[in-house]
C-alpha cells in the first residue's frame, strides 16, 4: 500500500479497524460535475423521495451502523445509537427547512408583469466532516445539499473514514446515484485539493478553528465559492444563585463531559458567582467522581468513552499540566489509567488565578472553573473569548436571563439547559472564531441554494419615453 494509506483504529482497543488508499480528487470532481445537471433537473419531489428511502436504509442498518460508530470513535453504544437517530431525523427537518427557507414566491404587478423569487443549487459541494459525530454532522450538510439539487463529495475525517463510507453506502442503497454523492478518503492534502479545485462550488466544513481559518484564507480571493464554517468554541456555562444545586451539577456534567468533552458546544469554562462556589464545586466534584469511563460496549454502559486517539489524550494532559503550573488549582486531576490507550477521567481545574488564560478550544473532558463576584462579572468573563458558539446560564431570575441573553456574544444562548444538545429545528452556528455567519441545522438550506430574482411577462411589452426627438 501507499505511504499515504488512510488507516482507522478502534481508539478503545488500539486495533486496526479499516484502511484504504486516498481517493482521486480529479476523478471525483469530474464525475460530480458531469452528474450535476441530471440531478438538479429532477423534480424536488423525486430528490425528497430518495432522502426518505435513505432513512429506511439507515433504520434497517441501524444496529450495525451504531456499533461501527462506537468502535471507530470510542463513544458509548448508547450515544452512538442517538447519533443514528439524529441521522434519520435530519431528513424531515431538512425537507421542512427547504420549503420554509427557500420557498418560491411570486408578486403580480398588473401591467408590469410578475416578479418571482426562486432558488438554484450551487453545483458541486464538498463536505469536510469531523470525527466526533462522523455520521450526524456531515449528514447535516449532505442531506440539505442533495435536496437542493447539488452533487456532494464528502471527505470524512481521516480518523473516522469507515463511518463516512457506510453513510454514503446507505445513500447509494436508497438509490441516490453514485456520482451524485461520493465519499473521498484522504488527509489534509486531499482536503486542500478539494477546497482549491476550480470545479467545486462550495465548501461545507465542520472542525477546528485553525483548519477553518486556513480554508477561509485560501478562498479569500474567490467570492464565488460558497463557504460555511462551523469551528467550535471556548464555551461558558455560568452559574448564578439557585437552590437547585444537584440540577445545576447535572447540567454542568452534561455540558462538559458528554462525548468525553468532544463536542463543539461542550462547556470549556464554568463561571461561578461567589455565593454559589463552595456548595456547587463540592457537589460537582462528588458527582464527577461517580462517572463511569469505559469502552463502548461495557456493561453497565459508561457515561463517556475515550478521546479519539493517544495524540489528543497527550495534548489534553499537557494542557492540564500547563494550567496547573501557571496558577491553576486542581479540583479533580486529569487521570489517564492506561498510557497505551486514550481514556481520560474528567478533570476540573480552578483557573481563577491563571493570568492570560489561553483562549483555545481544549477538545476533551477538561473543565476550567473561574470564580467571579457577581453576574455582571460573570457575563464579562463569559465574553472574554474570541469564540462565540454556545453559552448557558444556570439559575437566576427571568430578568437575569434577559440581561445574559442580551449581553452574551454567541449563536446559541440557553437558560437552565446544557450548552450542548442543540435542536436541528433551529439554526446552529456561532460568531467570532466559531463560524462565518452561515449557521447550519435548520438554516443549512440557506447555503445549499441561492435566491434568483426574476421579472417576467408572457409577451414583450415596452415603450421609450423621455429623451427622443419627434419622428
Amino acid at each position: 500500500m501507499s505511504d499515504n494509506t488512510i488507516v482507522s483504529f478502534n481508539p478503545a482497543t488500539g486495533e486496526e479497524l479499516w484502511r484504504s488508499a486516498p481517493g482521486d480528487v480529479e476523478g471525483a470532481v469530474a464525475s460530480a460535475r458531469a452528474a450535476w445537471p441530471g440531478w438538479a433537473s429532477k423534480p424536488l419531489a423525486n430528490r425528497i423521495e430518495f432522502m426518505r428511502r435513505f432513512v429506511n436504509e439507515v433504520r434497517a442498518a441501524g444496529d450495525d451502523f451504531a456499533k461501527l460508530i462506537a468502535r471507530e470513535t470510542g463513544k458509548p453504544l448508547w450515544e452512538a445509537r442517538t447519533e443514528v437517530d439524529a441521522v434519520m431525523g435530519k431528513v424531515e427537518v431538512s425537507i421542512s427547512a427547504y420549503a420554509d427557507r427557500t420557498s418560491q414566491r411570486k408578486f403580480d404587478s398588473a401591467l408590469n408583469g410578475t416578479a418571482a423569487v426562486r432558488h438554484k443549487p450551487h453545483g458541486v459541494m464538498v463536505v469536510l466532516g469531523p470525527y466526533n459525530f462522523p455520521a450526524h454532522l456531515p449528514n447535516g450538510h449532505i442531506v440539505p445539499a442533495l435536496i437542493a439539487g447539488n452533487c456532494v463529495i464528502f471527505k470524512p475525517s481521516e480518523k473516522t473514514p469507515a463511518v463516512g463510507e457506510m453513510l454514503v453506502r446507505l445513500m447509494h442503497r436508497a438509490g441516490v446515484p453514485e456520482d451524485v454523492v461520493q465519499v473521498l478518503h484522504g488527509g489534509p492534502a486531499e482536503g486542500q485539493a478539494l477546497v482549491a479545485h476550480d470545479d467545486v462550488d462550495g465548501i461545507l466544513f465542520t472542525g477546528s478553528a485553525q483548519a477553518g481559518i486556513a480554508i477561509n484564507r485560501k478562498l479569500a480571493t474567490n467570492p464565488g465559492k460558497i463557504v460555511a464554517l462551523e469551528m467550535g468554541g471556548n464555551n461558558p456555562i455560568v452559574v448564578t444563585d439557585t437552590p437547585l444545586v444537584p440540577d445545576a451539577v447535572a447540567l454542568i456534567i452534561k455540558s462538559a463531559f458528554t462525548t468525553a468533552g468532544q463536542r463543539c458546544t461542550a462547556a470549556r469554562r464554568l463561571i461561578v458567582v461567589d455565593s454559589m462556589y463552595e456548595k456547587l464545586i463540592e457537589a460537582l466534584q462528588a458527582a464527577t467522581d461517580r462517572l463511569i469511563v469505559g469502552e463502548p460496549f461495557a456493561e453497565p454502559q459508561p457515561f463517556m468513552g475515550c478521546v479519539i486517539d493517544n495524540r489528543v489524550a497527550d495534548q489534553l494532559v499537557e494542557s492540564f499540566l500547563f494550567l496547573l503550573s501557571n496558577g491553576g488549582r486542581a479540583i479533580r486531576h486529569m487521570v489517564r489509567p492506561d498510557d497505551a490507550l486514550p481514556f481520560l477521567k474528567p478533570a476540573i481545574i480552578d483557573t481563577t488565578a491563571v493570568e492570560d488564560r489561553p483562549d483555545v478550544e481544549l477538545f476533551g473532558p477538561l473543565l476550567q472553573v473561574i470564580r467571579v463576584p457577581d453576574l455582571d462579572a460573570a457575563i464579562a468573563e463569559a465574553n472574554n473569548t474570541r469564540f462565540g458558539l454556545s453559552a448557558s446560564l444556570v439559575g437566576g431570575s427571568p430578568e437575569d436571563y434577559n440581561r445574559f441573553w442580551a449581553s452574551i456574544r454567541a449563536g446559541i444562548v440557553n437558560w437552565n439547559q446544557p450548552t450542548n444538545g442543540a435542536s436541528s429545528k433551529a439554526p446552529f452556528g456561532g460568531i467570532g472564531l466559531s463560524g462565518n455567519h452561515r449557521p447550519a441545522a435548520y438554516y443549512a438550506a440557506d447555503y445549499c441554494a441561492y435566491p434568483v430574482a426574476s421579472s417576467e411577462m408572457e409577451q414583450p411589452r415596452a415603450s421609450l419615453g423621455v429623451g427622443f426627438r419627434d419622428s
